[in-house]
C-alpha cells in the first residue's frame, strides 16, 4: 500500500514529500500563469476569431469569476471528501478545458472553455496551502509556504513573457495546449504522492455555497463595474445584491459548527488580522502591476521591450526574500517580519511614484528591487500565519480564505487603476503607485497590530501553536 494512503502525523516521508512538492508547484503555475497569459493575447485572439474587444474580455473574465465564486465552497468540499481529490479532480478539468481552450474555433466556445478551466483552477488553488500543511512537518511548514509563495508570485509575473515567447513562434493555442502535458505529469505524480487526509463528517453545505458564490461574485463584479466606468445603476444593484447574499450568509454561517465562510476562523485575532493585512497589501500589488507599464511608458517613453526588462528585478527578489522570510519565520515573529516586509514594500512603490525626470536604469531597478524583497519578506510569514492558526481539520477554510484574500485585493487593486487613469489621464498612474504605497502602509499597520495584541514581540507564534494544541492538532 503506497505510503499516501494514511494520513501522516507529521508531514510525508521523503522522497515522497519532494514529488508532492512538485506536484503541488506544477498546479500552480499552470494555475496562476494561464490567468497571466491570456491578458497578453487578447487583441490576438479577437482578429483571429473576429470577435469584438469588448466580448473577448470575458476570456479573461469568464477564468476570473468562475474562480472567485467557487474557491470557498471546494475548499469546504475538501474538507469533506479530501484535499487530495479536490486538487486532482481541480487539476484534471483545468488539463481537458486546456485542450477544449486550444480546440476551441469561435470566441463562445473558448469562453466557455475558459470558465471551465476557471473551475478547474479554483479545485487547484482551494486546497494547495492546505496540502502543504499535511506535506511538510510543522518544523519545515514556514519553508513549504516560502516555496509555495515563490511560485505563486514568479508565475505571475513572468506569465506576459512567456505568453510573448509562445506567441513569437506559434499561434495563440499552444498558449493554452502548453498546459496539457504539464497537466498530464502533475496528475500522474500527485496520483501517487499527495498525502490522503482524515475527512469531515458533516454534510457539503449547497444553501451557502450559492449565497457565497453571489456575495463574491456580484462583489467582485461591481467593483470591476465601479473601476471601468460602467452604468452606476448597474454597480449599485451588483454591490446591493451581494450585499443581501452576504448578510444572510453571515447569518447563516454563525450558528454552524464547520461554516463554508470560516467564521469561526475570523474570531482568532491572528487569523483575522492575516486577512486583512493579505487584502491590503495584495490590493497594493495590483496597484502596481498594473499602473506600471502605462507610467513607465506614458512618463518617460520605454519601450514595452525595456519596460518587461526593467520589471524583472522585482520578481527576482521575490524569488530570493520569499525562501529567505520562510526560514526566518521559523525564529521570528509573523506579525514583525510581515510589517517590515510591508513597509519596504510601502518605501519601494513611494519612490517608484516620485523618480526623477529623467531617470537612469539603476534609478528604475532598486526601487523594483526593494518593492519586490518587501513584498517577498511580507508574504511567506503572512500566508504561514494564516494556515497554522487554523486547526488541521480547518486547513481547507483557511486555504479557501486566503485565496479569496487574494483574488479581492487584487480585483480591488486593478479596478482602482481603472477608475485613477479615468479621471486623471495626466498623473493617473502616479496616483495609483501612491495609493498602492498607501495600501501597503495600512497593511504593515495590521501586521504590527499581531505583535500589540500580544503584548510582546513573538508571542503570536505561541499563540498559534496553543490555539492548535488546544483543540486537538
Amino acid at each position: 500500500m503506497s505510503s499516501a494512503v494514511t494520513e501522516h502525523s507529521d508531514g510525508l516521508p521523503q522522497p515522497q514529500r519532494n514529488r508532492a512538492i512538485l506536484t503541488i508547484a506544477l498546479g500552480l503555475i499552470i494555475a496562476v500563469m494561464d490567468g497571466a497569459i491570456a491578458n497578453v493575447a487578447l487583441p490576438t485572439i479577437a482578429r483571429n476569431l473576429d470577435a469584438s474587444p469588448a466580448f473577448s474580455i470575458w476570456i479573461v473574465n469568464g477564468y476570473q469569476l468562475a474562480i472567485t465564486i467557487s474557491l470557498l465552497p471546494l475548499a469546504s468540499l475538501g474538507e469533506i471528501i479530501g484535499y487530495r481529490r479536490v486538487y486532482l479532480a481541480g487539476l484534471m478539468l483545468f488539463t481537458l478545458a486546456s485542450l477544449f481552450c486550444a480546440l476551441s474555433q469561435t470566441l463562445l466556445l473558448l469562453t466557455v472553455a475558459r470558465i471551465t478551466q476557471g473551475f478547474g483552477a479554483a479545485g487547484i488553488l482551494s486546497v494547495n496551502a492546505a496540502l502543504i500543511r499535511f506535506t511538510y512537518p510543522r518544523a519545515l511548514l514556514g519553508r513549504g509556504i516560502g516555496l509555495n509563495a515563490l511560485v505563486v508570485a514568479i508565475s505571475a509575473a513572468v506569465g506576459p513573457t512567456v505568453a510573448a515567447a509562445i506567441l513569437a513562434v506559434g499561434t495563440w493555442p499552444y498558449l493554452f495546449a502548453v498546459n496539457i502535458p504539464i497537466g498530464i505529469g502533475a496528475l500522474t505524480l500527485g496520483w501517487r504522492c499527495l498525502p490522503h487526509t482524515h475527512r469531515a463528517s458533516h454534510a457539503f453545505d449547497w444553501q451557502s455555497a450559492a449565497l457565497s458564490a453571489i456575495t463574491f461574485g456580484l462583489g467582485i463584479a461591481g467593483i470591476d463595474s465601479a473601476g471601468h466606468g460602467e452604468a452606476p445603476l448597474l454597480y449599485v444593484a451588483e454591490f446591493g445584491t451581494a450585499t443581501i447574499a452576504g448578510f444572510l450568509l453571515v447569518r447563516r454561517q454563525a450558528t454552524m459548527t464547520s461554516p463554508l465562510l470560516p467564521m469561526d476562523l475570523l474570531r482568532i485575532p491572528i487569523f483575522a488580522l492575516s486577512i486583512g493585512t493579505s487584502i491590503a497589501s495584495f490590493c497594493g500589488q495590483m496597484l502596481a502591476y498594473v499602473a506600471m507599464p502605462f507610467y513607465l511608458e506614458s512618463r518617460f517613453g520605454y519601450s514595452a521591450v525595456q519596460i518587461g526588462l526593467l520589471i524583472t528585478p522585482w520578481p527576482i527578489a521575490i524569488a530570493f526574500a520569499a525562501p529567505l522570510a520562510g526560514r526566518l519565520v521559523e525564529r521570528y515573529s509573523a506579525g514583525l517580519l510581515g510589517g517590515l516586509g510591508l513597509l519596504l514594500f510601502a518605501l519601494g512603490l513611494g519612490a517608484l511614484a516620485l523618480l526623477p525626470e529623467n531617470p537612469s536604469i539603476v534609478d528604475v531597478v532598486w526601487r523594483m528591487a526593494l518593492s519586490g524583497a518587501g513584498f517577498g519578506l511580507f508574504q511567506t510569514p503572512n500566508n504561514r500565519t494564516m494556515i497554522a492558526a487554523a486547526p488541521r481539520e480547518r486547513s481547507g477554510g483557511a486555504s479557501g480564505m486566503l485565496g479569496t484574500a487574494r483574488l479581492l485585493g487584487q480585483t480591488t487593486g486593478a479596478a482602482l487603476v481603472a477608475l485613477f487613469l479615468a479621471r486623471y489621464p495626466v498623473d493617473g498612474t502616479r496616483f495609483a503607485l501612491l495609493a498602492g504605497a498607501g495600501f501597503a502602509l495600512f497593511g504593515a499597520a495590521l501586521s504590527m497590530l499581531r505583535l500589540s495584541s500580544t503584548g510582546a514581540q513573538g508571542l503570536d507564534r505561541v499563540r498559534i501553536h496553543e490555539s492548535q494544541r488546544m483543540k486537538g492538532e
